[in-house]
């Protein structure tokens, strides 16, 4: 399974609501470089998972309108969720992409990558991609890229 959890690109700081923030016109910039990048890579089976938030909603339809909306993402939610929502490690898909929000995505990342939750950064529209797979009967998780819009 791969996993990919990608943070909202860059919102406005003000709104009706938290749930309610958009995107600025340099996050909207963001999420079409990440989807760019992402399109490149991804098969066409690829599943979207994205948190209520207007925000992640519009970064993921930067990809196209392939995402579903899931409330145990939204601000707040726990590594947990996510991994949950992805049906991690054996996942509901050979790919999920869960647009996300922080710290969230970074403790999914931490505790990935070092077996503990910890309060690791993940930058706005930013990428982590893991891969689960199987080697001599052991499961491994491997990062395969991180990667931010400034860099691609």
């Amino acid at each position: 399974m791969n996993l990919i959890l990608w943070r909202h690109a860059e919102a406005e700081d003000q709104a009706a609501s938290d749930l309610a923030r958009q995107l600025t016109p340099r996050g909207r910039k963001q999420a079409q470089a990440v989807a760019k990048w992402l399109r490149a890579r991804l098969d066409d089976d690829a599943l979207f998972l994205a948190s209520p938030a207007t925000r992640t909603i519009q970064t993921a339809e930067a990809f196209g309108d392939r995402y579903r909306v899931v409330p145990s993402l939204a601000p707040g939610g726990s590594a947990q969720a996510v991994l949950d929502a992805a049906g991690w490690p054996d996942g509901i898909a050979e790919t999920v992409v869960v647009v996300g929000h922080q710290p969230t995505l970074g403790q999914v990342a931490s505790l990935l990558l070092s077996g503990e939750e910890s309060e690791w950064s993940v930058k706005k529209a930013g990428v982590w991609w893991f891969q689960q797979r199987s080697r001599g009967g052991d499961g491994q998780i491997v990062l395969r890229a991180v990667a931010s819009p400034d860099l691609l």
